[in-house]
């Protein structure tokens, strides 16, 4: 399928009349999940749209108090102190996320994997601390999504064995954008868009006009884009290792920790993917830094809902097959190219 009709491009429309009153409303906030939220939508009412906002931040703070590992009290927390004790009860919330993120662990053959925690805990990126040698190799053993058991029946989990931790941080921005999405379908609202950090859902389009999203150059910085996707109803997350890192002795440490050596994944510059729910894409995207480009490009094109465009190590580009399909496709006389990266 042509990448540009699979995210409802090819059909555009005149712009419509729109209502008098009617306004966009923005908003964006610092602080929430570690990152930046942003929250657009068009609203008959901006005061109405003003709470609609309102009640995105309120979930996507809840979300934040449940999964955050640097919150003692959090759920995510507790289930790291207690988990590996014996099967312990969590809200139906958490259990099906654990699912999900199990689930990415499987179609990307372990590049994903919460469990990386069990070494990722002792970075910390905005101190300049690493672990050495011989704490990575210790602790290696205890990274494996396998080891977290999850009994549905009972709704409980438990880790197979001690100095398992998990982090929900690959994941849990996505699904906070989701949530968010969620929260205005069901105030009514058909136009929206909601980031955070580097991930983003939309939902409708800008009254004829699809959104337009761009994607960051890694190696510049925060303004400057290599290319800006045209998007309506889809989410695109995009991971890189510009993010949360720093540098010493000529190694980048970042974020994004490979399960099976529990340095920092460093395969690719960065990743972006383009599919129906944030969720989904946060999950996907940091499976290119763990596998590299051409086999994390395998895993997207067995994809069918799934279009990905990855930075390599040298700065070339490599494009999922529909994107792929829709640069070498002239471009529809109803669908407007992408502007070109400034």
């Amino acid at each position: 399928m042509n990448m540009l009709a699979k995210w409802g491009l090819a059909a555009l429309v005149c712009a419509a009349a729109l209502p008098a009153r009617a306004e966009w409303v923005k908003r964006i906030t610092d602080g929430i999940m570690g990152t930046r939220i942003t929250v657009e939508l068009w609203a008959e009412d901006r005061a109405q749209g003003e709470k609609a906002i309102d009640a995105v931040l309120d979930e996507m703070r809840h979300i934040d108090e449940t999964m955050s590992t640097y919150k003692p009290t959090s759920e995510v927390s507790q289930v790291n102190a207690h988990a590996a004790e014996g099967p312990m009860h969590i809200s139906k919330e958490l259990f099906d996320l654990l699912v999900t993120a199990k689930h990415y662990s499987e179609i990307t053959d372990g590049a994903f994997d919460i469990t990386y925690a069990s070494v990722g805990y002792m970075y910390d990126f905005r101190k300049h601390v690493h672990p050495d040698e011989a704490q990575i190799a210790k602790a290696l053993p205890a990274i494996n999504y396998r080891h977290v058991l999850l009994d549905p029946a009972h709704q409980t989990v438990q880790f197979s064995q001690k100095g398992v931790r998990i982090d929900l941080g690959g994941i849990a921005k996505g699904y906070s954008v989701d949530c968010g999405i969620e929260v205005l379908q069901k105030l009514g609202y058909t136009r929206a868009f909601v980031g955070a950090g580097g991930d983003s859902r939309i939902i409708g389009d800008r009254f004829g006009k699809p959104w337009i999203v761009g994607i960051r150059d890694p190696r510049k910085g925060e303004g400057n884009v290599i290319a800006r996707i045209p998007l309506e109803n889809a989410a695109i997350s995009t991971s890189g290792d510009y993010e949360r890192f720093f540098d010493e002795g000529g190694v980048r440490y970042h974020h994004i920790i490979d399960p099976h050596t529990g340095h920092s994944a460093s395969k690719v510059r960065s990743a972006t993917v383009i599919g129906p729910y944030a969720t989904r894409t946060d999950g996907l995207s940091k499976t290119a830094f763990v596998l590299g480009p051409d086999a994390a490009m395998e895993i997207y094109n067995r994809l069918d809902d799934i279009d990905a465009i990855i930075v390599k190590l040298d700065g070339s580009i490599a494009y999922s097959k529909d994107i792929q399909r829709a640069l070498r496709a002239p471009p529809a006389a109803d669908a407007p190219a992408a502007p070109p990266a400034q």
